[in-house]
């Protein structure tokens, strides 16, 4: 007897146009995100239509405007592959961001397609395209997905033109990242002794981060697979935010409170106001109070060494900001926490690292730092990172580095040279303070973790911090978020494109040393440590290693 079935008919792809690139934009999953940036992302593509139509090639959009949410980005993983759908496997493909975008929404398509891709992003503080491109960037690599980069401030340029007449007529671009080697045998000395006994300490003795609900704001890159991580010593507690807020509301108001006493005390600067939809207000700030406390207790139940909040799906609709408990966690200095019972204080004297936006790469890169810097005897406070931007300044690239309001206090120069402003409501509708400042002048290791070809690297290099004039970083601040944190970052050796063309993130890793030679001997013993977990570690611009 012969069984019929219903096979499905294989799906027939449309065909090219001829010389026609077909254009996507990535865009973000909350409503008021898309649709507060849509008019900036409308402007980016004539930009990028005007340059191609320049070069003879026409721009046809894979997706039209959503009527009923009155934007044209792709704003889930599903919508995603619904585009792709209609996309023409072989043609010429570039993804547009002008503003923050959720990589996972076009993953799915862009790892099926088979023709050139190209990531364009405008050269602009005020929405961050550039931060989007770093992060699809990333995500492509950790996925193998052959892609191609560029940006540009209007696409007027005569570099920007170039590099897309490359493409166009090759199928990829190649940046110059001649500012990166390979670490190489490391030098004798104590620094390198320091860094090797500290991984062999790790894989022996193992660690454990906490991560409250992995995957956070379509970061694929930010997800570092079991099996590679715990080769390096590193284990994942899986936590869940519904524990988190759990554990806030058995936080007593008077810790809570008292919490918030001493930031004042300590000379914090809350911008306080009495709209809770547009203001920080004092309940706002007692939330994340509860969290900051949480946080450290739930760490302390699962015996974390560092720990993570991803806050903006869920949590964003159900408290304020995470991000004033994670400056907290990060710094030494900050109100101090006694257990459940009263009995212990918890991480005296010490910081519990956070990694923001659970990004595992942030993880294991404050793990490392954290463990370095206190071995030395310097400050072991770090941070991340967006790199949202940067101009020239005085004869040199000064870069706009930014977060969320999580730095850690001691980065601006203190808790009296620190502020909290309210979270802008589009991204933020609960509220909550920042841990804001302008980042004290000094010398600072910066680096990121990412994965690349099958394996985990490290990209290490140098930089300083420069104090611009306050009318200079008030019009940094204007043309990006004045609530954030802001790091005048001057890297050595490597220029702006350089940066742009490696960088596997959107995130940079940043700490201070005492001087420029303790930062160049912290950097020798991070590179061996992050060697001796069996990273692959590249030395990036001028480095004295």
């Amino acid at each position: 007897m012969t069984t019929a079935y219903a096979i499905p008919e294989r799906r027939a792809w449309p065909e090219a146009a001829p010389r026609t690139v077909y254009a996507v934009a990535s865009g973000d999953l909350r409503l008021a995100a898309n649709t507060t940036c849509w008019p900036a992302q409308q402007a980016f593509e004539a930009q990028v239509r005007a340059a191609l139509e320049s070069h003879g090639w026409a721009m046809q959009r894979a997706h039209d405007v959503d009527p009923e949410t009155g934007h044209g980005f792709i704003d889930s993983q599903a919508r995603g592959i619904e585009v792709f759908r209609s996309v023409p496997k072989e043609a010429p493909v570039v993804v547009v961001d002008a503003v923050w975008q959720y990589s996972h929404h076009v993953l799915a398509g862009l790892r099926a397609h088979r023709g050139p891709i190209l990531i364009v992003a405008n050269w602009a503080g005020e929405f961050p395209g550039l931060v989007g491109l770093l992060n699809l960037t990333a995500s492509l690599t950790k996925a193998g997905i052959a892609h191609s980069i560029l940006w540009s401030e209007d696409f007027t340029d005569e570099w920007a033109l170039g590099k897309l007449r490359e493409w166009l007529e090759t199928g990829s671009i190649e940046h110059d990242t001649s500012h990166v080697r390979p670490l190489g045998a490391l030098p004798d000395g104590p620094e390198a002794e320091l860094g090797t006994a500290l991984a062999e300490q790790l894989r022996d003795d193992h660690a454990v981060i906490g991560i409250f609900d992995e995957g956070c704001m379509g970061m694929y890159n930010a997800i570092i697979d079991d099996e590679m991580l715990n080769a390096t010593g590193i284990y994942k507690e899986r936590l869940s935010q519904s524990a988190l807020l759990a554990e806030m509301d058995r936080v007593p108001a008077g810790e809570a409170e008292a919490a918030l006493g001493w930031l004042e005390d300590a000379g914090l600067r809350f911008h306080w106001g009495t709209d809770d939809a547009t203001e920080l207000t004092r309940a706002q700030v007692l939330s994340q109070m509860r969290m900051y406390i949480a946080a450290l207790r739930i760490g302390d139940d699962y015996g974390v060494d560092a720990i993570g909040i991803q806050y903006q799906q869920g949590l964003k609709d159900q408290c304020a900001a995470s991000d004033l408990a994670e400056g907290l966690l990060n710094n030494v200095e900050r109100p101090p926490v006694r257990s459940r019972d009263g009995a212990r204080e918890l991480w005296p004297g010490a910081p519990l690292p956070h990694f923001n936006e659970v990004d595992e790469g942030v993880a294991v890169d404050a793990l490392v730092t954290n463990r370095v810097w206190t071995a030395m005897g310097f400050d072991p406070a770090t941070t991340l990172h967006d790199i949202r931007w940067g101009e020239e300044y005085d004869g040199d690239f000064v870069w706009v580095f930014e977060i969320s309001g999580s730095v850690p206090a001691s980065h601006n120069g203190g808790y009296d040279k620190s502020y909290s402003m309210r979270q802008v409501p589009m991204f933020f509708p609960k509220g909550g303070g920042t841990l804001a400042g302008v980042s004290k002048p000094g010398e600072i290791v910066w680096s990121r973790v990412f994965v690349m070809d099958g394996a985990l690297h490290a990209d290490v290099g140098r930089a300083h911090v420069v104090e611009l004039p306050e009318e200079e970083t008030r019009r940094r601040l204007e043309s990006t978020d004045p609530q954030w944190p802001i790091m005048h970052a001057v890297l050595h050796g490597v220029s702006r494109d350089q940066l742009m063309a490696r960088h596997k993130s959107n995130h940079v890793q940043v700490a201070y040393a005492p001087d420029a030679e303790a930062a160049d001997r912290a950097l020798t013993a991070k590179a061996a440590m992050l060697s001796g977990m069996g990273i692959q570690v590249h030395l990036c611009g001028d480095v004295a290693l």
